[in-house]
């Protein structure tokens, strides 16, 4: 996208090392630029900072530098990479802790705005739609023209020859496009729209089909005294659609094109502040969320940015996903204009709703399910399956995907964001998900769904141990916290960091006042005792963490169950795996890594390889499959188990390939 030779530079702590994405790949410190390597380096450190404060995993990056054929030496190629960027990033500037550290889902950079024009960028478009939004045209004006003056050319232009990083450069102009898009809409509004008509000319020339671009450059047009001009832009992209989609352009193309008719040089693009107000069905904030700023800013970012349409938050069942994605929902009004929604995808009782139900709710939502003809029975009597909530549900294959077109189309012409929650596998939301317009959805999934691409990925690992603490004293009140915080950190150490079992013991003692956190930790410290624990009313830790448990197929169950089986602390490495499971170190690999996929073993440890990583089982996770283990194959505890865990493995496999769909089976065997 083309951008005005001005750069306005921004602020940051004197001698930071200053980076710049927005234009070709450089690093400042002390406005000398510095020199960043050999292109594998920079493709590298180019994929970490698109991806800012959130962890990146270590096959995007091979991607970016190996996109065909990565050698036997990628992986050590790629940590002394990793060394040369962590030397040139500095400590970052907490107490000197380092700026690049390898975690649970990847790397992690963490970098503040004023080091990265990306992240000013960000701020600046996210500050100018709020100016908006409170009715101050003037002041939005100005914000968005100085987030749009950092570009100084095409994104990443000397990297592009790398699909990745081709591709968050594509990312990267998509958000500049729908800030131009609101400075545009700005400036007209302001009655200045000669300044943005020949820029807007030529990003409708770069993207045709674009309807919002079309209609503030008929207003430019218009407001300017061209009203020929402004009404050839119509009749341009009416003939365009036709002839490309076979489609009309929408009722508020059209009404603005009637508006023109006839009419002088009066603007007819509604401001920014007039917007009326958009249906939100989301469930209200949990007043004791806390924590999580690092996830919930990046979410901010990427959705209220523009430059990702699909977002997904993955973590283990009660990671606080849930709370999460509603909690950025809630912040997210002014990007959104024309709606927020929740959806869950899984009933009461951990089953999947079927897409059809998903689907019929969302048209109710929006309303393209009232304007549908009512579905006919199938024959004498025949019922018309409803969900739980009254929703019509489509009675056929076509009427689904009629009703599936219908939420296309829509998407297509407004700018909503949809929470897919609890979503169980990526056949259940792939047909929903946005193919064109500036629609986003955020899904929470307890597995990673890597069969969803190309999305921008978030996982949840457990929240350091402040976090947890602080959830804990919002439940119990500060005070009581501070009468033995050493015992309040072993509740939360306990809980294994999971945000809802933090919570349920919290519920818990808000309720029983009198028992002291001493006496709670011991109960919890004690394994056969800790799930007995953590019930508050209706709100059982063991229910959903055995919701989780029935989504693994049952050989990935019977690897947990030994896995679990290894540490009292639930970590082991791959070495250990390979021996618990009497089976060769590639099928182990395999083994392990289906259960990363499923959110069931994280790695926390800061290694690459495989053998040096440190894997782990959650806590709690690794109690209840203790349980599993104990109670469903008693032969597995006793010493001098009948068989190999390679052929037992190996059998079991066989049985359940086919009962999780994208989990295909893995079989081990001996050697």
């Amino acid at each position: 996208m083309t951008r005005p030779p001005v750069r306005t530079g921004f602020a940051g702590a004197a001698g930071a090392v200053h980076f710049s994405l927005l234009g070709p790949l450089t690093a400042r410190r002390g406005g000398r630029e510095l020199p960043l390597g050999p292109r594998k380096q920079r493709l590298v450190l180019a994929t970490l900072l698109a991806r800012p404060n959130t962890p990146v995993p270590v096959d995007v990056l091979t991607d970016a530098v190996w996109p065909d054929d990565p050698p036997r030496t990628a992986r050590k190629n790629l940590q002394v990479y990793i060394s040369a960027a962590r030397a040139l990033l500095g400590p970052a500037g907490d107490g000197g802790a380092d700026r690049l550290v390898h975690g649970c889902g990847g790397y992690h950079l963490r970098i503040a705005e004023g080091e990265l024009d990306t992240l000013r960028f960000g701020s600046l478009a996210r500050a100018g739609r709020a100016a908006a939004g409170r009715g101050d045209v003037a002041g939005a004006a100005r914000l968005l023209r100085e987030a749009l003056d950092l570009w100084e050319g095409p994104p990443l232009h000397d990297l592009r020859d790398s699909a990745g990083v081709a591709e968050e450069a594509d990312r990267l102009e998509a958000r500049c496009l729908t800030v131009y898009e609101d400075w545009a809409e700005a400036e007209i509004e302001l009655g200045r729209a000669a300044v943005a008509v020949d820029g807007l000319r030529d990003l409708v020339e770069r993207h045709p089909l674009r309807e919002r671009l079309r209609a503030a450059w008929m207003n430019s047009l218009h407001q300017s005294g061209r009203q020929a001009e402004a009404l050839a832009v119509y009749d341009d992209y009416r003939q365009l659609m036709a002839r490309e989609l076979g489609l009309e352009p929408s009722p508020a193309m059209a009404a603005l094109y009637r508006s023109m008719l006839g009419r002088g040089r009066e603007a007819r693009r509604p401001a920014l502040s007039r917007r009326t107000p958009a249906p939100v069905a989301l469930p209200a904030g949990t007043g004791a969320f806390t924590g999580r700023r690092e996830e919930l800013r990046d979410l901010l970012d990427v959705l209220g940015g523009g430059e990702e349409r699909v977002v997904v938050v993955s973590g283990p069942g009660g990671a606080g996903k849930s709370a999460l994605a509603v909690r950025a929902a809630h912040l997210l009004a002014d990007p959104f204009p024309d709606g927020r929604v929740h959806v869950r995808v899984r009933r009461e009782d951990g089953t999947a709703r079927s897409r059809a139900e998903v689907l019929a709710e969302l048209g109710r939502w929006c309303g393209i399910a009232e304007a549908r003809t009512e579905i006919p029975t199938t024959g004498a009597g025949a019922e018309v399956p409803a969900t739980a909530a009254g929703v019509e549900v489509p009675a056929t294959a076509g009427d689904l995907a009629v009703l599936a077109e219908a939420w296309q189309e829509w998407q297509a012409r407004h700018r909503a964001l949809v929470v897919l929650d609890d979503v169980p596998d990526e056949a259940s939301v792939r047909g929903l998900l946005p193919r064109s317009g500036e629609c986003a959805v955020l899904v929470t999934a307890r597995g990673q769904l890597p069969g969803l691409a190309p999305v921008h990925r978030i996982a949840l690992p457990a929240p350091a141990d402040g976090e947890a603490l602080e959830l804990l004293g919002k439940l119990i009140g500060a005070g009581r916290l501070r009468t033995d915080p050493a015992a309040a950190l072993r509740i939360v150490r306990a809980c294994g960091g999971l945000p809802l079992a933090v919570e349920v013991s919290g519920m818990r003692l808000a309720v029983l006042r009198h028992l002291p956190l001493a006496e709670y930790a011991d109960r919890l410290d004690d394994p056969s005792a800790a799930l007995d624990e953590l019930v508050a009313g209706d709100v059982s830790v063991r229910h959903r963490i055995a919701s989780g448990w029935r989504d693994l197929a049952e050989p990935d169950r019977w690897v947990l169950g030994r896995l679990a089986g290894l540490a009292d602390d639930g970590c082991f490495t791959l070495d250990r795996a390979t021996v618990a499971l009497g089976c060769g170190e590639r099928a182990a690999i395999r083994a392990v890594e289906s259960l990363i996929d499923a959110g069931a073993v994280t790695s926390p440890a800061g290694e690459v390889t495989a053998h040096a990583a440190l894997y782990e089982v959650p806590r709690l996770l690794c109690l209840f499959a203790r349980e599993q283990t104990t109670a469903g194959e008693p032969e597995l505890a006793a010493t001098g188990a009948q068989g190999t865990a390679g052929d037992r493995a190996a059998s079991g496999r066989q049985g359940a390939a086919g009962d999780r769909t994208g989990a295909p089976a893995v079989a081990l065997s001996p050697g």
